[in-house]
């Protein structure tokens, strides 16, 4: 049993994303691969598109059982979007499943145009993580993301800045969440750590001790820190401790 969906406002491109056939025949430059999934990129009438193909739903029962990693991520994509977070356009998805096993899945996505992740600019020193300026700007806008995600009860997982594009206006974009979900609890206090604390591993190195205090209040909302904001943050920048 096939399940497949193109969006209507793209089915003038039916011919190569109408399909699962249609779309794992394409060809691409390839970005990415590795035994579950693969990514390439394709052009069409002038715009790129990012099309992730899996084969593979992983080890022992997860092909039957366990979560569906394509899905988890159109439907968080579909979630950013409808909380008002920057991402990218899902332009089709689906995937098979063959006596209840998952055979194969894929998700299409729409580039995001002149576009760098903050995770290859802080590796290569990009001049604008100097700027304090856009630096605040980023910083508001990712703060702003994040704590919309906690609220809803939802935490991202792998909140890293390579999952952070920003572009050449200084817009930032969420992408790459398949690994989000909700949780309840001392459950959602963790992953909430977890997220924050995967922000600062590369803010450490690369952001001021005053910058990445004023996230974490532009996240909190507060103007100061309450005794309960310096618990947390204790938390934060231990929670790798050890592990790096």
């Amino acid at each position: 049993m096939a399940s497949w969906y193109l969006e209507p406002s793209y089915q003038r491109l039916a011919a190569d994303f109408g399909s699962l056939d249609a779309v794992f025949a394409l060809t691409g430059e390839r970005m990415t691969r590795d035994p579950v999934s693969e990514v390439i990129r394709i052009e069409r009438d002038g715009v790129r598109y990012y099309v992730k193909r899996y084969r593979s739903a992983g080890k022992g029962l997860r092909p039957y059982l366990g979560r569906l990693r394509v899905r988890s991520e159109w439907q968080n994509l579909k979630r950013f979007a409808e909380w008002g977070l920057p991402t990218a356009d899902v332009v089709a998805r689906g995937y098979e499943r063959c006596k209840g096993a998952f055979v194969r899945g894929a998700m299409i996505t729409r580039e995001l145009p002149n576009t760098d992740d903050l995770g290859r600019m802080a590796k290569n020193g990009d001049a604008r993580l100097q700027d304090r300026a856009w630096v605040d700007g980023i910083s508001r806008q990712l703060a702003h993301g994040t704590r919309t995600m906690h609220d809803h009860h939802f935490t991202h997982n792998d909140l890293k800045w390579r999952n952070l594009l920003v572009d050449d206006q200084g817009k930032l974009f969420f992408i790459d969440c398949p690994n989000g979900a909700f949780w309840r609890g001392f459950v959602l206090r963790y992953r909430i750590i977890k997220d924050l604390a995967c922000l600062d591993k590369v803010a450490k190195y690369t952001l001021s001790s005053t910058q990445r205090l004023r996230f974490y209040l532009q996240y909190s909302g507060h103007a100061r820190l309450h005794p309960a904001d310096k618990k947390q943050i204790r938390k934060i920048v231990k929670f790798f401790e050890g592990r790096e």
